[in-house]
């Protein structure tokens, strides 16, 4: 099908969201409830349970016996309450990464505490509108004490006033209530959204073509073929090229051949190839962590030109994505963030 299309039903017996884009796989959520204790997003009070010298980090304590691993440690002592969010996905026994960072989401605002200051989305472009969109929002913590940050979304643009107004208070009136209940045990304050949600939320600008929506859906659409495809490690190339996508314990291998075609261009041609889709396959396949890419035999002189490709594939990525560089082997390494649970674990 040629345009943008979301897909909401169920894959591998678990609720999912999709975005496809004319008939590519763009992008996948599948609920991994059963898989981690808490999704990326969800909300907590937390205790600090061990101090980490030479980490530079702290576990924690969540709610139902689940650790936490916070990153900075500045200022925390053992037994203190803090409110955290989890802020990606980690292996099977493994603590979660959290943030003290809080972050809250709808379609028209965010809402970030501790980061003050009203902002507009570099989308919007109209000089009236994003006065008016500051101005709402100045108003909108004239009377806070402790105002938070806000940003309007893209979204805001085509909504109606009285529709980002509406959920301006709601997001920050939420946003208050959880920030103000940092006593007490270990507790779940707000639950990531569900697959569904985050679609709704986050695929509706530019707004889709079509929405097809209920448990056959991805069946009825052939998505269904495309996800099962991304258990497989093998990524058809074009001109007989692949590449090998493997999940490892410490590392993602990714190896990228040029099957039968010896021309001296094939290793360009192959690895430009890779570069362009990397993005979306690691976001697909839910990997992150280090990866290593051992891209196909070509002229050092043309690295600078898949470096450049690479860069350009992964600027608009949402996960956050390091592009460190030539390894003294001749390999590529990348360092991206565990922003979801890996599809091999849901599948």
């Amino acid at each position: 099908m040629k345009g943008r299309q979301i897909v909401i039903g169920q894959v591998f017996g678990r609720d999912a969201a999709a975005l496809v884009e004319d008939g590519r796989l763009e992008d996948l959520l599948i609920d991994s409830s059963d898989v981690m204790p808490f999704a990326p997003g969800a909300i907590c009070r937390a205790k600090v349970d061990r101090l980490v010298k030479g980490q530079g980090g702290v576990f924690l304590r969540l709610p139902e016996g689940a650790r936490g691993f916070l990153r900075d440690r500045n200022g925390l002592r053992e037994g203190q309450s803090l409110i955290v969010q989890i802020s990606g996905s980690t292996e099977e026994g493994k603590a979660l990464p959290v943030s003290t960072r809080l972050s809250f989401r709808g379609r028209l605002v965010i809402a970030t505490p501790g980061v003050p200051g009203v902002n507009v989305s570099r989308r919007i472009r109209d000089t009236d509108l994003r006065d008016a969109l500051t101005r709402l929002g100045e108003q909108a913590l004239s009377d806070m004490a402790s105002p938070p940050g806000i940003v309007f979304r893209s979204l805001a643009a085509h909504a109606d006033d009285d529709d980002v107004a509406a959920e301006l208070d709601q997001i920050l009136e939420l946003a208050a209530a959880i920030t103000a209940d940092s006593d007490g045990p270990p507790e779940l304050l707000l639950d990531a959204p569900t697959p569904a949600e985050t679609a709704w939320r986050d695929w509706s600008d530019p707004e889709p073509d079509s929405v097809e929506d209920g448990p056959d859906a991805f069946e009825l659409t052939g998505t269904v073929d495309q996800v099962e495809s991304l258990l497989q490690s093998r990524v058809e190339l074009g001109n007989g090229a692949w590449a090998e996508i493997e999940a490892l314990r410490a590392l993602v291998a990714i190896d990228v051949n040029t099957g039968s075609d010896h021309s001296p261009a094939a290793g360009l041609k192959a690895n430009i190839a890779l570069a362009r889709d990397l993005p979306r396959q690691l976001r697909l396949r839910g990997l992150g962590g280090q990866i290593v890419v051992d891209f196909a035999p070509m002229p050092k002189r043309d690295r600078g030109t898949v470096e450049q490709i690479l860069r350009s594939a992964f600027k608009a990525e949402a996960a956050e994505t390091v592009l460190i560089g030539w390894t003294a082997m001749g390999l590529y390494e990348i360092s991206r963030k565990r922003d979801r649970v890996a599809l091999a674990r849901l599948g």
